[in-house]
Protein backbone atom coordinates (compact mmCIF):
# COMPACT_ATOMS: atom_id res chain seq x y z
CA UNK A 1 0.00 0.00 0.00
CA UNK A 2 1.59 3.37 -1.21
CA UNK A 3 2.73 6.20 1.49
CA UNK A 4 -0.60 8.90 1.91
CA UNK A 5 0.41 12.18 0.34
CA UNK A 6 0.89 14.80 2.73
CA UNK A 7 3.29 17.18 5.07
CA UNK A 8 5.83 14.99 7.49
CA UNK A 9 6.63 15.19 10.85
CA UNK A 10 9.14 13.29 12.86
CA UNK A 11 10.42 12.33 16.03
CA UNK A 12 11.49 9.44 18.41
CA UNK A 13 10.48 8.07 21.52
CA UNK A 14 13.92 7.41 22.62
CA UNK A 15 13.10 7.77 26.76
CA UNK A 16 11.42 5.50 28.74
CA UNK A 17 7.65 6.14 29.63
CA UNK A 18 6.84 7.09 33.17
CA UNK A 19 5.01 5.21 35.56
CA UNK A 20 2.11 6.63 36.61
CA UNK A 21 -1.21 5.62 39.27
CA UNK A 22 -4.45 7.03 38.46
CA UNK A 23 -7.66 6.16 40.12
CA UNK A 24 -10.92 7.45 38.67
CA UNK A 25 -14.73 7.22 39.32
CA UNK A 26 -16.57 5.47 36.53
CA UNK A 27 -20.29 5.76 36.22
CA UNK A 28 -21.82 2.45 34.46
CA UNK A 29 -24.88 2.54 32.78
CA UNK A 30 -26.83 -0.66 31.94
CA UNK A 31 -27.11 -1.58 28.12
CA UNK A 32 -24.06 -0.11 26.97
CA UNK A 33 -21.11 -2.44 25.23
CA UNK A 34 -20.02 -4.00 22.24
CA UNK A 35 -18.05 -2.78 19.30
CA UNK A 36 -16.84 -3.32 15.98
CA UNK A 37 -16.88 -7.26 15.53
CA UNK A 38 -17.62 -9.35 12.46
CA UNK A 39 -20.47 -10.95 11.18
CA UNK A 40 -20.38 -14.26 9.32
CA UNK A 41 -21.11 -12.27 6.30
CA UNK A 42 -17.86 -10.49 7.68
CA UNK A 43 -19.30 -7.15 8.01
CA UNK A 44 -19.26 -5.49 11.24
CA UNK A 45 -21.73 -5.61 13.99
CA UNK A 46 -22.89 -4.65 16.81
CA UNK A 47 -24.16 -1.28 17.53
CA UNK A 48 -23.12 2.00 15.90
CA UNK A 49 -20.46 4.17 16.49
CA UNK A 50 -22.53 6.64 18.05
CA UNK A 51 -24.05 4.20 20.09
CA UNK A 52 -20.71 2.57 21.15
CA UNK A 53 -19.53 5.28 23.86
CA UNK A 54 -23.15 6.24 24.99
CA UNK A 55 -24.28 6.29 28.87
CA UNK A 56 -20.79 6.09 30.27
CA UNK A 57 -18.72 8.65 31.65
CA UNK A 58 -14.85 7.85 30.41
CA UNK A 59 -12.52 6.53 33.03
CA UNK A 60 -9.14 8.31 33.42
CA UNK A 61 -6.64 6.75 30.47
CA UNK A 62 -3.92 4.20 31.93
CA UNK A 63 -0.67 5.07 31.49
CA UNK A 64 1.75 3.25 28.85
CA UNK A 65 3.31 0.34 30.41
CA UNK A 66 7.33 0.07 30.69
CA UNK A 67 8.75 0.51 27.23
CA UNK A 68 6.04 2.30 25.46
CA UNK A 69 5.03 5.62 25.20
CA UNK A 70 1.60 6.82 24.74
CA UNK A 71 0.63 8.60 21.58
CA UNK A 72 -2.60 10.50 19.85
CA UNK A 73 -3.17 10.76 16.55
CA UNK A 74 -5.90 12.02 15.10
CA UNK A 75 -8.00 11.58 18.46
CA UNK A 76 -6.81 7.81 18.28
CA UNK A 77 -4.38 7.07 21.56
CA UNK A 78 -2.09 4.18 20.65
CA UNK A 79 1.47 3.17 22.31
CA UNK A 80 4.77 3.43 21.01
CA UNK A 81 7.65 1.29 21.15
CA UNK A 82 10.32 3.36 23.25
CA UNK A 83 12.97 4.08 20.47
CA UNK A 84 10.87 4.48 17.56
CA UNK A 85 10.29 7.27 15.47
CA UNK A 86 6.59 8.67 14.43
CA UNK A 87 6.28 10.43 11.20
CA UNK A 88 2.98 11.69 10.27
CA UNK A 89 1.76 12.01 6.41
CA UNK A 90 -1.29 13.12 6.04
CA UNK A 91 -3.95 10.61 7.07
CA UNK A 92 -1.25 7.81 8.14
CA UNK A 93 0.59 7.68 11.34
CA UNK A 94 3.94 5.55 11.13
CA UNK A 95 6.22 4.33 13.73
CA UNK A 96 9.36 3.10 12.23
CA UNK A 97 11.84 0.97 13.93
CA UNK A 98 15.28 1.77 15.04
CA UNK A 99 17.67 2.00 11.99
CA UNK A 100 14.54 2.15 9.60
CA UNK A 101 14.43 5.86 7.53
CA UNK A 102 11.80 4.82 5.99
CA UNK A 103 8.01 3.81 6.55
CA UNK A 104 8.75 0.31 4.91
CA UNK A 105 9.80 -3.03 6.23
CA UNK A 106 9.16 -3.32 10.18
CA UNK A 107 7.21 -0.52 10.65
CA UNK A 108 3.22 -0.05 11.85
CA UNK A 109 1.03 2.04 10.32
CA UNK A 110 -2.08 3.57 12.11
CA UNK A 111 -4.71 4.38 8.86
CA UNK A 112 -8.02 6.45 10.21
CA UNK A 113 -10.81 6.39 7.69
CA UNK A 114 -8.67 3.63 5.69
CA UNK A 115 -11.34 2.80 3.59
CA UNK A 116 -13.16 6.17 2.99
CA UNK A 117 -8.83 7.55 1.94
CA UNK A 118 -8.51 4.38 -0.25
CA UNK A 119 -8.88 4.51 -3.78
CA UNK A 120 -9.91 0.90 -3.87
CA UNK A 121 -11.71 1.16 -0.32
CA UNK A 122 -9.02 -1.15 0.83
CA UNK A 123 -9.80 -3.63 3.31
CA UNK A 124 -13.41 -3.12 3.97
CA UNK A 125 -14.90 -3.55 0.26
CA UNK A 126 -16.05 -6.84 -0.76
CA UNK A 127 -15.00 -8.05 2.67
CA UNK A 128 -11.02 -7.94 1.27
CA UNK A 129 -9.84 -8.32 5.08
CA UNK A 130 -10.99 -12.28 4.41
CA UNK A 131 -9.57 -13.24 1.06
CA UNK A 132 -6.12 -14.38 0.44
CA UNK A 133 -5.64 -11.24 -1.83
CA UNK A 134 -6.59 -8.66 0.63
CA UNK A 135 -3.79 -8.24 2.11
CA UNK A 136 -2.82 -4.64 0.54
CA UNK A 137 -4.89 -1.95 -1.76
CA UNK A 138 -1.95 -2.88 -4.48
CA UNK A 139 -0.41 -6.05 -4.28
CA UNK A 140 2.26 -6.25 -7.12
CA UNK A 141 5.60 -5.50 -5.53
CA UNK A 142 7.26 -7.87 -2.99
CA UNK A 143 8.05 -6.44 0.41
CA UNK A 144 10.74 -8.49 1.93
CA UNK A 145 13.72 -7.36 3.64
CA UNK A 146 15.67 -7.77 0.41
CA UNK A 147 13.44 -6.34 -2.07
CA UNK A 148 10.69 -3.44 -0.84
CA UNK A 149 13.65 -0.51 -1.21
CA UNK A 150 14.15 -1.12 -4.74
CA UNK A 151 10.29 -2.22 -5.54
CA UNK A 152 11.60 -4.29 -8.48
CA UNK A 153 10.67 -7.86 -7.55
CA UNK A 154 6.45 -8.84 -7.89
CA UNK A 155 4.62 -10.64 -5.38
CA UNK A 156 3.11 -13.75 -6.72
CA UNK A 157 0.57 -14.72 -4.26
CA UNK A 158 -0.65 -14.79 -0.59
CA UNK A 159 -2.06 -17.26 1.51
CA UNK A 160 -4.70 -15.70 4.32
CA UNK A 161 -3.67 -17.67 7.94
CA UNK A 162 -6.25 -19.22 9.46
CA UNK A 163 -7.40 -17.64 13.02
CA UNK A 164 -8.61 -18.53 16.26
CA UNK A 165 -11.78 -18.48 17.44
CA UNK A 166 -13.91 -15.65 16.13
CA UNK A 167 -10.72 -13.91 14.31
CA UNK A 168 -11.20 -10.75 16.52
CA UNK A 169 -9.01 -9.52 19.46
CA UNK A 170 -9.84 -6.81 22.26
CA UNK A 171 -8.01 -3.75 21.98
CA UNK A 172 -7.64 -1.07 25.09
CA UNK A 173 -11.05 0.49 24.69
CA UNK A 174 -12.96 -2.78 24.48
CA UNK A 175 -14.23 -2.92 20.96
CA UNK A 176 -13.03 -5.79 19.27
CA UNK A 177 -10.95 -5.99 15.52
CA UNK A 178 -10.37 -8.32 13.50
CA UNK A 179 -6.93 -9.94 13.26
CA UNK A 180 -5.93 -10.97 9.91
CA UNK A 181 -2.04 -12.26 9.09
CA UNK A 182 -1.11 -12.89 5.25
CA UNK A 183 2.19 -15.03 3.92
CA UNK A 184 2.93 -13.70 0.69
CA UNK A 185 5.27 -15.29 -1.55
CA UNK A 186 7.51 -13.15 -4.47
CA UNK A 187 8.88 -14.03 -7.54
CA UNK A 188 12.26 -14.92 -6.66
CA UNK A 189 11.18 -16.90 -3.49
CA UNK A 190 11.06 -14.43 -0.75
CA UNK A 191 7.96 -14.33 1.27
CA UNK A 192 7.03 -11.51 3.99
CA UNK A 193 3.99 -11.36 6.69
CA UNK A 194 1.38 -8.44 6.41
CA UNK A 195 -1.00 -7.99 9.59
CA UNK A 196 -3.59 -5.97 9.88
CA UNK A 197 -5.91 -5.15 12.85
CA UNK A 198 -9.23 -3.14 11.35
CA UNK A 199 -12.14 -1.92 12.98
CA UNK A 200 -14.78 -2.18 10.15
CA UNK A 201 -17.73 0.33 11.60
CA UNK A 202 -15.19 2.57 12.49
CA UNK A 203 -13.03 2.72 9.52
CA UNK A 204 -9.60 2.45 11.26
CA UNK A 205 -6.96 -0.09 10.99
CA UNK A 206 -3.44 -0.44 12.45
CA UNK A 207 -1.20 -2.04 9.50
CA UNK A 208 1.96 -4.02 9.88
CA UNK A 209 3.01 -3.43 6.59
CA UNK A 210 5.97 -5.88 6.26
CA UNK A 211 6.58 -8.08 9.30
CA UNK A 212 10.20 -7.87 11.06
CA UNK A 213 10.32 -11.17 12.96
CA UNK A 214 12.49 -9.65 16.00
CA UNK A 215 9.49 -7.48 16.46
CA UNK A 216 6.82 -10.17 16.43
CA UNK A 217 5.41 -9.73 19.79
CA UNK A 218 5.62 -5.69 19.28
CA UNK A 219 2.85 -5.19 16.55
CA UNK A 220 0.60 -7.15 18.65
CA UNK A 221 0.72 -5.43 21.54
CA UNK A 222 0.52 -1.84 20.16
CA UNK A 223 -2.21 -3.12 18.03
CA UNK A 224 -4.17 -3.74 21.35
CA UNK A 225 -3.11 -0.91 23.16
CA UNK A 226 -5.40 1.54 20.61
CA UNK A 227 -7.94 3.73 22.08
CA UNK A 228 -10.76 5.02 19.98
CA UNK A 229 -13.19 6.56 22.37
CA UNK A 230 -12.43 9.71 21.43
CA UNK A 231 -12.11 9.80 17.97
CA UNK A 232 -14.64 11.19 15.34
CA UNK A 233 -16.43 8.06 13.43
Amino acid sequence: MSDTSGSTRSRVRSFPALAAAVTALTLVVAGCGGGDAPEENGEASGPQPDETYSGVVAAAEAPAPDGFTAETFEKIRIDVPDGWATEESGDMLCMRPPGESECGYGSIQVLPKVAKNDPNKWPTKGTAYNKDGGWASETGTCRSLNTWEDGDVEAKQAKLQSWDGDGTVKLADDLKANHRVWTVTCENGDTFEVRLWLLPTSDVAVYAWSVDAQYAAVYDKVAESMNTEKYKR
